[in-house]
């Protein structure tokens, strides 16, 4: 007897469950094995992808490395000298006289035949004993006229505290003599009184005590020093 149409649907169920038994797989299997087949892809990419990107990092991190090794080299090589070739480099105060000489004020302009001391700052020492009264000694003798009362003389000078020697104006400092009139009232009394008559190219040494100088009142002398002092004066020029 011929199989009816539900039969039949029944039949052809079987015939292919057993076709799919016979080549050892399930249609659940199948899909199971391609679904993880897809998952293994996905993790291989994102493993794939962190690789990536931790190479870039340490590429990065790499480059910084050597920006900063480069650095050092460059900027601190100085300081990782061995000690034992501290002394190849010249020290401050080895290349200290060329520095000095550099920066030294420019010798004085001398008067024709003048002694070339003048050209040199004098060392000036503490005097002794007590002062009274203006003295004037001669250091070095000049050839030049005689300065006179009212005229403008260029002069170098050093001056120092009378019973310590401790200096506290020169015009050495600045590299440019003082000019100025003398006998007039614009310096201190005992300039005025002990350079007039002084030989153009001398150096004196003038004892000032204080009521020639500043005064012996340090309130009232508004910083400028007080007490007797002493200056060793050159006169370069007189006209």
């Amino acid at each position: 007897m011929p199989a009816t149409p539900s039969q039949q649907g029944v039949d052809d169920v079987s015939e292919r469950t057993q076709q799919n038994r016979s080549e050892g797989q399930s249609p659940a299997t199948k899909a199971g094995r391609r679904l993880a087949a897809q998952l293994a892809a996905q993790k291989a990419a994102e493993a794939k992808r962190r690789r990536q990107a931790w190479a870039g990092g340490l590429a990065g991190v790499a480059v910084v490395a050597v920006l900063i090794t480069v650095f050092v080299l460059v900027g601190g090589g100085d300081d990782d000298k061995p000690a034992n070739q501290a002394d190849a480099t010249p020290s401050a105060s080895a290349s200290a006289p060329a520095q000095d000489a550099a920066d030294a004020p420019p010798a004085p302009q001398l008067p024709a035949g003048a002694d070339p001391a003048l050209g040199s700052k004098p060392t000036v020492e503490a005097g002794k004993g007590e002062l009274k009264k203006l003295a004037v000694t001669p250091v070095i003798k000049g050839t030049g006229p005689a300065v006179k009362k009212g005229q403008t003389i260029t002069t170098n000078y050093v001056g120092v505290f009378y019973k310590d020697g401790k200096e506290f104006d020169s015009s050495w400092k600045a590299g440019q003599p003082a000019t100025f009139a003398i006998g007039v009232g614009q310096v201190i009394p005992g300039w005025d009184q002990g350079l007039v008559g002084v030989t153009v190219g001398s150096r004196v040494q003038l004892d000032i005590p204080g009521e020639l100088a500043y005064g012996n009142d340090e309130a009232a002398a508004g910083g400028r020093p007080t007490g007797p002092l002493r200056f060793v004066v050159d006169v370069l020029a007189a006209q």
